[in-house]
């Protein structure tokens, strides 16, 4: 039982971590037969991880309604959307007023997808926007030169993206530079440089120690070092 629970993993761990670098290094027929066939094995997997994830959905809810937990009502709907769509999905005929059925275009399930599902992740990433203002707020107060910098970068992106930053640029001189014409005032060539020069350079400062970090510990995972994905219980 220790082996299946401990050993196994990390010799998997091992082998598909080992193979799929010498893929990437030594490229060759038997390596790329071998990737295909370890792809075929994570799609496999994925697919059992997603029932495990649905089972473990249904359980949470039912749970928490057998229990009258705080919410319980908004369990009903979750459970009730699931069984709707899995009902609309897998449905083997046509429903009254959809020319289709399953998952096709014209069916009760695309329709529910595209005239449900939608329109309320809009709604979700239309609330997100305020929260996100409320939070720029608070931290957008001068009180230290990082902040004051954040502060000052924050409007001018803010007011070089609408359409008032270009009245404002047109409304200002121009001055001649290297040959070109050149507002006092320039949002976009503001913003542009924002973007192209110090953004740019600290997404990928960030991304490189992103990726640093993921070598490291894929290298700790294929050598056994690190064990947190086995659980914590035995």
């Amino acid at each position: 039982m220790i082996f299946l629970k401990r050993q196994l993993p990390i010799i998997i761990a091992f082998v598909a971590g080992i193979m799929m670098w010498i893929r990437y290094y030594i490229p060759s027929e038997v390596s790329t037969n071998l990737e295909d066939g370890y792809l075929e094995w994570v799609r496999i997997i994925v697919g059992f991880a997603a029932i495990l994830g649905i089972l473990s959905l249904l359980q949470h809810h039912m749970l928490k309604i057998r229990m009258k937990r705080p919410g319980f009502a908004f369990s009903y709907v979750t459970i009730a959307a699931f069984a709707l769509m899995m009902f609309a999905g897998f449905a083997p005929f046509n429903f009254p007023g959809f020319a289709e059925k399953n998952m096709e275009t014209g069916s009760l399930f695309n329709w529910l997808y595209e005239f449900t599902f939608i329109p309320m992740q809009a709604t979700m990433f239309s609330v997100l926007a305020f929260f996100i203002a409320s939070a720029a707020f608070r931290a957008f107060r001068a009180r230290s030169m990082e902040a004051t910098l954040l502060l000052v970068a924050a409007i001018i992106m803010m007011v070089g993206r609408v359409p008032i930053g270009d009245l404002i640029s047109n409304a200002t001189p121009t001055f001649m530079m290297f040959g070109n014409e050149y507002h006092f005032i320039d949002f976009e060539e503001w913003t542009g440089w924002l973007l192209n020069v110090p953004n740019a350079a600290a997404k990928r400062g960030i991304l490189l120690g992103v990726y640093l970090s993921q070598i490291a510990i894929s290298i700790r995972i294929i050598f056994g070092i690190e064990r947190t994905y086995m659980g914590g219980g035995d």
